[in-house]
């Protein structure tokens, strides 16, 4: 099976996908992975994005699926069932795709230099350069695209990526970001405005006060 005839995957079967393809690389001695182990590196609080907390129960039925798409591979040696992936061989990319698509599919978006620094347990690239050109290879393959690169983010300074295996993005959550930083700008213009106003008025009263108090002294301040 090609990635072409893959269906889109769920936030939780990616997550497994990662986790496999994550403690393959940091923890070789465990690997292939027990359930337990699974849970636990599904459901971990650092290096992921979103926190989830999934259940046993939703994992193994994730794995069942997984295992027909032919993306895990179940082997029971020992007393226990362990289970690793197959991502390259399906997908047909190379152990570095592999790393930044990992990394994407555990982190969520991110920029080229966030993506080198993150996948350096994975698979240490040379420079940002070599980063982009597996990604660009990645977004243009003609089996299909494995990652885009994402409209750029107000006030950010670079353009994150986002895998695909779970089909196309939504945006919207970026346009809401648009939409809020234009509203919090138009409520600081127009506080703005009322503030200028009041000084404004501050200083006119202010300005006749010291006229009356001139006349009063029979001052003449042709300033005033």
């Amino acid at each position: 099976m090609n990635h072409a005839s893959l269906p889109e995957l769920s936030l939780l079967e990616t997550r497994v996908l990662g986790v496999l393809s994550e403690k393959q690389k940091t923890v070789p001695d465990t690997y292939p992975l027990t359930l337990n182990a699974l849970v636990a590196g599904c459901n971990q609080k650092s290096s992921r994005d979103p926190v989830i907390d999934a259940t046993q129960s939703e994992i193994q039925e994730v794995l069942d699926n997984l295992k027909f798409l032919s993306l895990v591979i179940e082997s029971s040696g020992g007393r226990t069932v362990r289970y690793a992936h197959n991502i390259e061989r399906v997908l047909q990319i190379p152990m570095q795709s592999a790393a930044l698509i990992t990394i994407l599919m555990l982190r969520g978006p991110q920029t080229v230099g966030e993506l080198r620094i993150n996948s350096e347990r994975l698979h240490k690239f040379a420079d940002i350069s070599s980063v982009e050109s597996f990604l660009i290879e990645l977004s243009e393959r003609s089996a299909g695209s494995l990652v885009k690169e994402l409209p750029r983010q107000p006030g950010a300074r670079e353009n994150r990526w986002v895998h695909l295996l779970s089909g196309e993005p939504e945006i919207a959550a970026t346009n809401i970001v648009v939409h809020s930083e234009q509203a919090n700008d138009a409520s600081e213009v127009d506080e703005l405005k009322a503030r200028v106003a009041a000084l404004d008025a501050e200083v006119r009263s202010l300005r006749k006060t010291v006229t009356n108090v001139c006349q009063q002294l029979g001052i003449v301040d042709n300033d005033l």
